[in-house]
């Protein structure tokens, strides 16, 4: 294959790949992970070294979905230095398609279908600009995994100018749990031990979008975003709507706690100038499953909180005071509802007295263990091993074993527990401080510069990749005491939701983003841009894989 072909091969993959429904959760993320075997085993390298291609079943999934990784090993002399590129072979649903849902996998007819029906300015400008393919994954990651796919086919063709090995990586389940990713640190330790490998970084080629109005950079992140789940267990007084006044509703706890933290800049996570975006409600919700006429006793609330740099003793410290002001802002709002009320009725107002408490789960986990009559760890396996998976998920999961400990602590109404649930995603990035790390940021500015030349693209470079990503997963800012500190919050963490520290900060990996470049990322306007995503990225990639891989 001519360097030339890259931007005609890339596209094809694309569509090819667009047209394999990989909805995360559904028996398309197994077909996708096997058409990616397929291309990589019809490459005559492979062909030749087919133990070069490894699948990596996950561990006890029933959909059979797979990490697929291929290996090219440099012939110019033998070299430990290796470059990871890697990316999601899954999407996110297709309801939000609406009407165009059936057209949705088929970038062509998708785009007949766009012109039939209303859109912005901007989306049809882009429609009609004809430098867009439209679909489902288009831009969220399949145009990314099938550069990356070229490239392979490329460079197995060059290995004699190489020094050094790639790895090739495509990874199932990154839109929630990024299992794929997570279990294939174990391939990665295992090939690393056997070869000798020193891993130099790795390039994720994930979707990169404009972050403003207006905004025509292309950005290269040198890191990744950290995640965490903040969630709060309610507990209130309900009490007859005939007695409104009379309780401590747990859904008027809840909306305050969302008013005060939902899209609250107060929580920005501020490192060199970069802010992460603020917290975002994913869930609230009452626990009431049938209609009465009581207000709600408990209420279920959690969010993204995007992270920087700041610890987790940081940010629950933030959180938790959130909780007790949100309790006492209710507290006031009932009496002056109540005062009012009693004075327009003219009846005597005797007010009703709450003493409401904050928690964090492991000092609830602490009140249960000196109260329960038993082994509280086997107790607690007992009651996970009871609930449904197809009823509850993970999160679900916890907040009922956060509510069982409450129960067994004799928590008091009106409190709220605060804990942590999945996903939790490490933050990390490079520092100029450190001198490998600066090393690798300073090549890379010399890299983008000799593109922005020959391609005619403006290049920004930042710290932290702003969306949710697989490249956490290999390196790891957070100190151990922060990660400690999550440990104690995080219910049953070894059991539910086991995350490996020790092999992330083993391999410690730096994580770039090279990334396509598009619009609209999990909307039904998606859409990938072809110049840059099929024209300059299989470039950018190509020339970093020669600048450290080539004598």
């Amino acid at each position: 294959m001519e360097t030339k072909d890259l931007f005609t091969e890339s596209y094809r993959i694309t569509k090819e790949m667009v047209a394999i429904p990989s909805v995360n959760g559904t028996s398309g993320e197994k077909d996708i992970g096997l058409y990616i075997e397929s291309y990589l085993r019809d490459i005559p390298y492979f062909k030749d070294h087919p133990e070069e291609v490894v699948v990596q079943l996950l561990k006890g999934d029933k959909l059979k979905r797979r990490n697929v990784f291929a290996i090219l090993e440099g012939r110019r002399s033998k070299s430990c230095r290796t470059i990871i590129l890697h990316g999601h072979t899954d999407t996110v649903g297709v309801e939000d398609y609406g009407i165009l849902k059936k057209h949705c996998f088929d970038s062509d007819s998708l785009l007949d279908a766009l012109k039939e029906v209303p859109l912005s300015d901007e989306v049809r400008k882009d429609l009609e600009s004809g430098l867009y393919m439209f679909g489902r994954g288009s831009v969220d990651m399949k145009s990314g995994d099938a550069v990356l796919m070229a490239i392979a086919n490329l460079m197995s063709e060059r290995l004699d100018e190489l020094e050094g090995n790639l790895i090739f990586a495509f990874n199932p389940v990154e839109e929630n749990m990024h299992t794929g990713m997570i279990e294939s640190l174990d391939f990665y330790q295992k090939i690393k031990k056997e070869r000798g490998y020193e891993y130099i970084f790795a390039i994720n080629n994930d979707y990169t979008c404009p972050l403003y109005a207006g905004d025509e950079h292309n950005y290269i992140y040198t890191g990744a975003v950290g995640k965490l789940l903040p969630s709060f267990y309610i507990l209130g007084k309900s009490t007859h709507v005939g007695q409104c006044l009379e309780g401590f509703d747990a859904s008027l706890i809840a909306s305050r706690l969302v008013e005060k933290i939902d899209l609250n800049t107060d929580f920005c996570d501020g490192y060199e100038g970069e802010y992460s975006l603020p917290p975002a409600v994913l869930k609230i919700s009452d626990l009431k499953d049938f209609y009465n006429v009581q207000t709600a006793q408990e209420a279920f609330v959690y969010f993204n909180y995007f992270v920087h740099d700041a610890s987790i003793l940081e940010v629950t410290s933030k959180l938790v005071t959130a909780a007790h002001e949100a309790l006492a802002d209710v507290q006031n709002r009932i009496k002056e509802c109540s005062e009012s009320y009693y004075d327009k009725a003219q009846m005597e107002y005797i007010p009703f007295e709450y003493e409401p408490n904050v928690y964090e789960y492991k000092q609830i986990y602490e009140i249960a263990k000196d109260t329960f009559d038993g082994n509280l760890e086997a107790h607690i396996r007992s009651f996970i091993s009871g609930l449904d998976d197809k009823k509850y998920d993970i999160r679900e999961k916890m907040m009922l074993l956060v509510k069982e400990l409450s129960q067994i602590a004799k928590i008091t109404a009106p409190a709220i527990v605060f804990f942590y649930t999945p996903p939790y995603c490490p933050h990390s990035t490079l520092h100029e401080e450190v001198d490998r790390e600066k090393e690798l940021i300073d090549s890379l500015g010399k890299i983008l510069k000799d593109v922005e030349k020959e391609e005619n693209v403006e290049y920004k470079m930042l710290h932290f990749y702003p969306s949710l990503s697989d490249s956490s997963y290999i390196k790891i800012d957070d100190p151990k005491d922060s990660v400690e500190a999550l440990h104690k919050d995080f219910p049953d963490m070894d059991y539910l939701y086991p995350i490996p520290f020790d092999k992330i900060g083993g391999l410690d990996i730096p994580a770039f983003t090279f990334g396509t470049y598009g619009k609209d990322a999990h909307k039904w306007t998606e859409r990938v841009h072809k110049p840059y995503t099929f024209g300059v990225l299989p470039k950018l990639i190509e020339k970093t894989i020669r600048y450290y891989l080539e004598a």
